[in-house]
This record gives structure tokens, sequence and C-alpha cells, in this order.
């Protein structure tokens, strides 16, 4: 197998210029974006704030064309218009790094998601470099250059920006064209392409559709134990609690704690004097005291109840599990291939507790064969013996 840790030369990095060049207008950005229109691949990163809000509040955004470092101030600029082009341009390719945020945060700038995208960290695990690798360590590993740390928790929304805080905006995307270049080459010679087109249309995809807030529920640590009508609570009181956060822009935890809907969904209160608790109390109780008590009533007559949620692995199909995970390990070091990015911990629970196990979602893409259907057949042969 090829291995993507080659050092490039020392002439190919010798040509990337890392000083930050500002954009900050709207004839600057035109010239900018129309240059890069017809490249057949553009770096891509932003920086954003969110320790207050539901929403990211976009600061900066970055573009790289393999020689030089473009900041574009998104605060000063009217006319985003070219960069909006740009993003939706599907005949070049965005190269990012661990991207979700980001595209959660050109969504809210711009309203758009960027495609088609290349995820310099799916691309560093389908080559077998390592699952979840920060973009420093690919740098560091690809091309034997180390990034600063500095500015990684920096005000970004401050004007002016710091010089400290240009160049590591800068170093951002100064390296992404090399870092794609190199990861390509192997994937290519790998036949693993698709493979990484694929994970990154799902992340485009899970970009476009948020999950709905009325499956919020889902995630709530220990709501299997609930009934169908303490689920139904659950429910409700979930997906209005995220229908507010987004309205008010405000993280959920600080309109209602997790802790909380769950408790109320365990007890389902009918009084004002029985919903006061920790979390739940003074001005909170009484902003939305009566609200909750009406969810709480609504969902309590319900006729569409959810059905319970699954429980735990016993301690049978715990060992089953062990059995599956011992399976993808070994897959994965045939493969060459970190474990982490073959199956979630949840998709096997799924597998294992099924009685007609199937794959599905991820499990039907190029890891149906790597992964997928070598798993249903240890299970067949486990059932079996």
């Amino acid at each position: 197998m090829t291995d993507p840790k080659t050092s490039t030369s020392i002439a190919e990095k010798k040509l990337v210029d890392t000083t930050p060049v500002w954009i900050d207008s709207s004839e600057q950005l035109r010239a900018l974006c129309e240059r890069l229109r017809t490249q057949a691949a553009v770096a891509l990163d932003t920086e954003f704030m969110r320790s207050r809000t539901f929403y990211p509040l976009p600061a900066l955004v970055q573009l790289g064309d393999g020689k030089r470092c473009y900041l574009v101030d998104n605060l000063a600029i009217e006319d985003l218009e070219p960069l909006r082009a740009l993003l939706l341009d599907t005949r070049v390719t965005k190269i990012m790094h661990s991207c979700s945020e980001d595209l959660e945060t050109l969504d809210r700038l711009l309203g758009v998601v960027p495609e088609p995208i290349f995820d310099t960290q799916i691309g560093a695990a389908i080559t077998g470099m390592g699952a979840g690798l920060g973009y420093a360590a690919t740098v560091n590993q690809l091309l034997q250059i180390d990034l600063p740390k500095s500015e990684t928790r920096s005000d970004w929304l401050q004007r002016p920006l710091s010089e400290s805080q240009k160049n590591y905006a800068a170093l951002d995307v100064a390296w992404l064209p090399l870092v794609y270049a190199m990861l390509l080459k192997t994937l290519r010679e790998q036949e693993r392409l698709a493979w990484l087109q694929e994970d990154c249309s799902a992340v485009i995809d899970a970009a476009k559709t948020p999950e709905p807030p009325e499956l919020y529920y889902r995630k709530v640590k220990g709501a299997w134990r609930l009934q169908p009508a303490q689920l139904a609570v659950l429910q409700d009181l979930c997906a209005w609690r995220e229908r507010e956060a987004r309205a008010r822009n405000m993280p959920r935890n600080h309109l209602l704690k997790e802790n909380v809907c769950m408790s109320l969904a365990q007890a389902m209160p009918k009084y004002l004097a029985t919903l006061s608790q920790p979390g739940l109390e003074g001005k909170t109780l009484r902003k939305y005291g009566d609200t909750l008590l009406q969810i709480i009533a609504q969902a309590g007559a319900r006729s569409d109840l959810p059905p319970r949620l699954q429980q735990p692995l016993n301690r049978e199909q715990g060992e089953v599990l062990k059995l599956l995970r011992k399976k993808v390990v070994a897959l994965a070091e045939a493969a060459g291939l970190p474990p982490e990015i073959l199956v979630r911990k949840k998709e096997l629970e799924q597998l294992v507790q099924a009685d007609t196990p199937v794959l599905e979602g991820r499990l039907t893409g190029w890891r149906r064969a790597v992964v997928g259907e070598p798993l249903l057949e240890e299970l067949k042969a486990l059932k079996c013996g």
C-alpha cells in the first residue's frame, strides 16, 4: 500500500507564501473570487465564535490558492455574493479539514453549503494515516511542518485582528493545497478516491438537512428507561427546547438543561408548584413554567406515542459485541485502515440487537464490502455456533 507520509520537496514548500492578504472590500472580494473560480481546487476555512449562541457567529473566511492566503473580513464586506458563487461552483473543489462546523458557519453566513468538498481529515483516515487527525497533526505528518497553537481560543470577532491572529488564520489554509495533492495522489493509487467522495457527500448532506427537532429526544441519556407516555413528553420538551434555542439563538442548556427535560418527562408534573427543581427555578420557572406545563399536558394526551427506545445490551449481547469489535480490528488491519472509520459503536449495537440484522446507512456504501458483509457473516456464524 502506498504511504502518503512522503516528504514534499523543499521547492514545493517554498512556493507557499504564508503572509496573509487582508480582503475587506467588495471589489477585492469580487476580483479574488473570479480568479479562484478558474482553479480546480481552493483551500477553505472559517473562524467563528459560539460560546453564548446556538448558531456560530461567522468572524472570518480564509481562502488559499496554494501560493497565497486570503483573509476575507465578512464583517466589513457588504456584498458577499462573489464568495457565495465560488462556494456553489461545482467545478471548484473546496479543500477543508474536519469541516462540519465550518459548513454550518458558511450556511449561516451565506445560506449555502459549499460543494464539492475534499475533507483532508477524512482523506487522511482513508489513506491509513489515522482517524480524527487534527489539521496540525496532518500537516506535520505529511509536510514535517509544525503549526502554532497560540490563537486557538482567540476572539475572532474583534477588530482589528492582531498580527498573530492573522498569521494563525492564514496558516489554516496555507498548507491545505499541498496536503490535498498528496492525499489525492495516494487515494488514486489505492483506488479509494470514490470512498472519500462518498463520505464527503454524506457530510454535505448532513449539513444541508439538520436533524429534525422531533428526533432530538433520542440523544438524551437514559431515555430508554422511559415508558411511551413519558417518551412523548420528553420528545415534545426537547423539540420545544430545540426550536426555542434556534429562534433565540442561545445554547440549548442555557434555555433548559437536558437533565431537567428528563426529570420532567419522568415525573410528568401537572402543577406549577411541582415543576420547580434545580435548573428550573426562579426567573427560568417564571418565564417558562406555564409553557412547560402545557407541553407536558398535551404530550400526555397524545395518541401517537413513540415506541420505547432500545435498551442497553445485555451480558450475552455484550459478549457478541466484543467479538464483532475484534472482527472489525482484524478487517481494518487487513485493509490498512483505522477501525474507527469503518463502523461506529451504535451501528455495531444495532446489528447485535436486531432479530434480522441488515446493513443500513453508511454500511450500504463502500463499507459494505470492507466491513458490512463480513460482519453479517460473523454474526451468522456466532448464532449457528
